[in-house]
C-alpha cells in the first residue's frame, strides 16, 4: 500500500510556479477510490497516489508528456497529459 496521503484538488494549496497535474477518477459516472500512477514519456513508473473519497488526486511534476493510469476496483484507464512549467493541468479519468 502506498504511504502517500490521498490527494484532492484544493487549489489553495498549490504553490505558485509549480507544475501541477490534478483531477478526478470516475467509474460509471460516479467518483471512485483507488490509485493513480504517474508514468513518464517512456512508460516508466514515477509516482503513485491514492485518490480521495471523491476520486480526486494531485501530482507535482516536471514539464512534459505524462501518462496517468487509474487503478480502481474492476478496471484501469490511461490518460496522456502534457504539463507546462508553472501550469495547472486538470484531468478527468473515466474507467
Amino acid at each position: 500500500m502506498c504511504g502517500a496521503q490521498a490527494g484532492g484538488p484544493d487549489a489553495s494549496t498549490i504553490k505558485p510556479g509549480e507544475t501541477t497535474i490534478q483531477g478526478s477518477v470516475t467509474k460509471g459516472g460516479e467518483p471512485v477510490t483507488g490509485y493513480v500512477r504517474l508514468l513518464d514519456s517512456t512508460g516508466e513508473f514515477t509516482a503513485e497516489v491514492p485518490t480521495s473519497a471523491t476520486g480526486q488526486f494531485r501530482f507535482y511534476a516536471a514539464e512534459g508528456t505524462w501518462t496517468l493510469r487509474a487503478l480502481v476496483p474492476g478496471g484501469t484507464a490511461d490518460r496522456e497529459v502534457v504539463a507546462e512549467t508553472g501550469g495547472l493541468t486538470e484531468v478527468a479519468i473515466a474507467v
